[in-house]
């Protein structure tokens, strides 16, 4: 199928099956930005498979399919992202003692000293709660590689910390635990 057909066979299945698709979209979403999002990805979806799209009312029929799919993938991101809100909210309430009365420059300076990379994997570990293993991943190493570098960037830390000679349990316990290895 080349470009002007494809170009003509999608045009002819959006204005086809939009109302169909958006109604049974609608119906699953209180959100008009769900909305939005699900049925650009839905046919967007379609864009790209486009040979597999059967002829006629099928297509519908598959559209529903994809849209179902999508819709459950965007509410297992939306729970996620509640979760972590959830679980922010809960770390934020359970910080003990305020930073602003800490030197936190000394801290953002510690911090701030060692390298990008050391920077990034305590960040992970630190402020985005990933374990080991995931923050393996998202760098592109073995576990064995990270925890490593962990323990080699949490000593640089705690060397940087000690010749600034900040007292961290002013900072909670989360800043200790990253600084000496115990998260």
């Amino acid at each position: 199928m080349g470009p002007p057909e494809r170009e003509r066979r999608f045009e002819e299945m959006y204005l086809a099956h939009y109302p169909a698709v958006s109604a049974y979209v609608r119906r699953r979403t209180d959100s008009p930005d769900d909305l939005a999002d699900v049925i650009a990805e839905t046919f967007t979806t379609a864009w790209r498979r486009l040979p597999e799209v059967p002829e006629g009312d099928g297509a519908r029929l598959w559209l529903y399919g994809v849209a179902r799919r999508t819709l459950a993938n965007h509410f297992r991101s939306e729970g996620r992202r509640t979760a972590l809100a959830s679980r922010l909210r809960e770390e934020l309430t359970a910080w003990t003692g305020p930073v602003v009365d800490g030197d936190h420059d000394g801290v953002r300076r510690a911090f701030r000293q060692l390298p990008p990379d050391d920077r990034e994997l305590l960040a992970l570990i630190g402020w985005e709660g990933l374990t080991i293993g995931e923050a393996a991943t998202v760098l592109g190493c073995s576990g064995g590689a990270a925890r490593l570098r962990l323990h080699r960037a949490r000593k640089r830390l705690a060397r940087a910390l000690a010749a600034a000679d900040l007292d961290l349990s002013r900072y909670g316990a989360r800043a200790v635990s990253l600084a000496e290895g115990h998260s």
